[in-house]
């Protein structure tokens, strides 16, 4: 077995790693209405958006495109590694891709322990951005494509996430306030059952988007470093294999649940009523396939968060939580370039080791000291599916008192 062989099978464990927080990072985003609002209870709710997950993942390839093919500069146009960058068996590339993987799961468990729902995504192309840099160079990165058209990491990436929330925002806050002018009058045990029920089907569309947006992103960072390692070519289509085993891993993370996000965007940021967790869901849904189609790879936490937000906006008299929604965006706003500098440490610390098998298991065994850490902290003050309804008092999720016992 060869160097590559095994920095290769490093960065594909730590890759699943990473889908795997994704999926109990951004549950919220599907489940936290609906399980704030009554219409599923907390386990059903995460089993179901697991299966669902499972089955987006293999709808489409174009979110996974766009990862393997316009963020980093390793490709000819006909889908080979540069010559010049493989020179050494792929080493030095897998070791980005790694350092970049490293960078984003960090910052998804920080995010986690403070209940703070952060974009997977932007953390996992801010991690892959800040190894290429530290190990390429800023020309590394393919930051605007060849201009013909909207590519690379601001086309594809920061643009959507500007534009994703404030479109799924203004449309919750348009269907929000449509649904309580056409239901007037109504009494409200009526809509409110209708509506519990419009939401399973809203809430289950989202987690079949998310599978198509977000389970692709770990599929192209997978297929990224079999490009380097000289094992893949194809840039029209992803492996099989890495399609199943991508699509697994982000199913058991989102069954798990992340009970923390779940908590701070169900009841942290609106008290939320059944019809506006249906406009909520439904304009995430809408927001989140359209893009994957064209292949944006863009922040379901941001599109979900906006959606929220929008249903508080336009609901009349309703209480929207703006310092937490302003915890929210400040930790948007820092994602991408914090997982940028982890991703660049990871990156010197395995280059200094040795830049080959011998630095990739450091930094993948700082990864899982960290990672072990961050599950200890959890245990002190845990939150769960029994405790995720509790009242918001204002402070975040990782500082509830909650019974003794329960779990995380």
């Amino acid at each position: 077995m060869t160097q590559s062989t095994v920095i290769l099978a490093l960065v594909v464990v730590t890759a699943l790693g990473f889908d795997f927080t994704n999926g109990f990072h951004d549950t919220a985003n599907a489940m936290a209405t609906s399980i704030a609002t009554g219409a599923l209870r907390p386990k059903v709710a995460v089993a179901l958006s697991g299966a669902l997950n499972l089955i987006g993942a293999f709808l489409s390839v174009e979110v996974a495109l766009t990862v393997s093919n316009a963020v980093v500069k390793i490709q000819q146009k006909d889908g080979t590694p540069k010559p010049d960058l493989v020179g050494d068996g792929g080493k030095a590339l897998l070791l980005i891709v790694l350092a970049g993987l490293i960078g984003g799961i960090v910052w998804n468990l920080l995010t986690w322990l403070l209940g703070l729902p952060s974009s997977s995504s932007h953390a996992l192309f801010g991690g892959l951005i800040g190894s290429t840099i530290a190990g390429l160079g800023w020309a590394g990165v393919n930051w605007v494509g060849d201009g013909t058209k909207l590519d690379g990491v601001v086309g594809k990436v920061i643009l959507p996430a500007i534009a994703s929330p404030v479109i799924a925002g203004v449309v919750a806050a348009v269907g929000t306030w449509l649904i309580y002018k056409v239901t007037v009058g109504v009494a409200a045990r009526f809509t409110d059952n209708g509506f519990r029920w419009g939401q399973i089907g809203s809430a289950s569309l989202v987690s079949l988007a998310h599978g198509t947006n977000d389970a692709q992103k770990t599929m192209g960072v997978i297929t990224l470093a079999l490009i380097a390692n000289g094992d893949w070519h194809d840039t029209k289509n992803i492996p099989i294999w890495v399609k199943i085993a991508c699509a697994l891993a982000i199913a058991l993370g989102t069954y798990l649940g992340g009970w923390r996000i779940i908590r701070t965007l169900g009841k942290g940021l609106v008290e939320i009523a059944p019809p506006q967790g249906l406009a909520a869901e439904s304009a995430s849904a809408a927001v989140i396939l359209a893009s994957s189609q064209l292949g944006f790879a863009l922040s379901t936490t941001h599109v979900a968060t906006g959606a929220i937000l929008g249903t508080g906006v336009g609901k009349p008299g309703a209480q929207v939580r703006w310092r937490v929604a302003g915890r929210m965006v400040a930790a948007w706003l820092i994602t991408l370039p914090a997982a940028a500098v982890v991703g660049a440490i990871m990156w010197y610390i395995g280059h200094l080791v040795g830049g080959g098998v011998a630095g990739a298991i450091v930094v993948f065994v700082i990864l899982v000291a960290f990672a072990v850490f961050m599950y200890i902290r959890s245990r002190i003050n845990p939150v769960d599916h029994n405790n995720v309804n509790d009242e918001w008092d204002g402070a975040p999720a990782a500082e509830q008192p909650v019974p003794a016992g329960a779990a995380n």
